[in-house]
């Protein structure tokens, strides 16, 4: 199957096409058929218990959001022709479709980036618009910042704070992170975290590659900017912090080229998703303050050196969390790019729980072959030699920057390679 039919109560199908998905956005359905699941039960009703009353458009885009993450579940890339790369067909009911098909075009291209996938959007017409309470509470924010419980957005949360700012903190549920979540917000100020869920629940195998995630992220951000002021020029602001070195991405051998690493904040993704918001008549800046930054370097350039120490053994960065227990496995990259992250700052790595593998040398890792072999490339044929393509998008000083927050990024993984004997 490789359609999926989202839908609300408010306009259920007439039929139920036994090779197509569905999923009822909002509520749990009434059917018990094995291709009927949902998602965002529950999340209208954390809308108003956060006293934020968003636009339709912006509403329109979390139903957009949370359409494409149950798609990116449902239709499974081993039934693809090439075991990766998928065709989907996605119907989508929103309340303003006329205006969104002015960037429908945008959505799949920027989805084609974001997944590696062939994505084939078809808006439907609400009956009638989705009834939400109608709220003008002054929180006293002025900006918006994401709140994952990673190491990044934590020192962004502190460092506008150090600077003055008010944020409004957005996360998204997630089991292992959700206390640490909480417990950083409340340390920063008070009521300032929307901490919203998307919970997907589908029958049967499921998809565990979710390239897609991030945009439910990006959905939540924008409806939480509902919730803060404006600048001088009427914008809002939504800061991202994630490092410019996982921003990127870049693969560090072949096997991870292409949609096979992850694109959640990519620029080519921000850029896409800015140029669909301005359109949309959204007006909200999305900020990365550490795009030129390694992980190390936000570290080491927090603004509030002890209270970044007090709390940041707690935060999360493995991309196999759950999977490991809720304990970090230490040798995916995203794991080598924190502990490395520590060395750089000086910091000893005391992280909550430890590492499911502290020895380096002796693991067979394939993330830490493949950084090793990076890093043996870099050294043999130089920089380039890893960028290849990788920066086409940008030019000039941006290019300069990005391949140098690159290399300084790989430099700290070289470092802590060493360290630890494997080169």
């Amino acid at each position: 199957m490789s359609k999926v039919i989202c839908y609300t109560k408010l306009h259920l199908p007439e039929n139920y096409d036994e090779n197509s998905w569905y999923f009822e956005l909002f509520s749990k359905p009434l059917e018990s058929q094995d291709n009927v699941g949902y998602v965002g039960n529950g999340l209208l009703r954390e809308l108003r218990r956060s006293k934020i009353t968003p636009s339709s458009e912006a509403l329109d885009f979390v139903i957009i959001a949370m359409s494409v993450v149950s798609a990116d579940k449902a239709i499974l890339r081993r039934n693809s022709p090439d075991g990766w790369t998928r065709q989907i067909n996605l119907e989508i009911p929103l309340q303003k479709a006329e205006e969104w098909e002015k960037v429908k075009d945008k959505l799949e291209k920027m989805l084609r980036f974001l997944s590696g996938d062939f994505w084939k959007l078809t808006f439907t017409q609400l009956p009638e618009s989705i009834a939400l309470d109608n709220f003008t509470e002054d929180r006293d924010k002025d900006c918006v910042c994401l709140l994952s419980g990673g190491m990044d957005s934590l020192v962004g949360g502190i460092d506008l704070c150090e600077y003055g700012k008010k944020p409004l903190f957005v996360a998204q549920t997630v089991r292992g992170d959700a206390a640490h979540q909480r417990e950083y917000a409340n340390t920063l100020g008070k009521d300032n975290l929307c901490q919203w869920s998307c919970y997907i629940s589908k029958r049967g195998a499921s998809e565990n590659t979710t390239r897609a995630r991030s945009i439910v992220f990006f959905a939540f951000a924008l409806l939480a900017s509902f919730g803060v002021s404006a600048n001088e020029q009427g914008k809002k602001t939504i800061y991202v912090p994630e490092n410019g070195f996982i921003s990127l991405n870049i693969p560090l051998d072949i096997l991870r080229s292409g949609s096979l690493s992850t694109k959640t904040t990519h620029p080519i993704y921000m850029t896409a998703l800015q140029e669909i918001w301005d359109e949309m008549g959204f007006n909200v800046d999305l900020v990365l303050p550490y795009q030129y930054k390694t992980k190390g370097e936000v570290l080491l350039e927090c603004k509030n050196q002890s209270l970044m120490r007090s709390l940041i053994m707690g935060t999360t960065s493995c991309g196999k969390y759950a999977r490991h227990g809720y304990r970090h496995c230490g040798v995916c990259i995203p794991c080598l790019v924190r502990r490395a992250s520590f060395m750089k700052a000086r910091m000893s790595d005391r992280t909550e729980g430890g590492y499911c593998i502290e020895n380096l040398k002796a693991t067979t890792s394939r993330d830490v072959a493949a950084a090793a072999l990076g890093v043996a490339q870099y050294e043999k044929y130089g920089i380039e030699s890893l960028i290849k393509g990788e920066l086409n998008f940008a030019s000039g000083e941006d290019r300069k920057k990005y391949a140098e927050v690159f290399e300084r990024g790989l430099c700290e993984i070289r470092d802590l390679l060493r360290i630890g004997e494997v080169l």
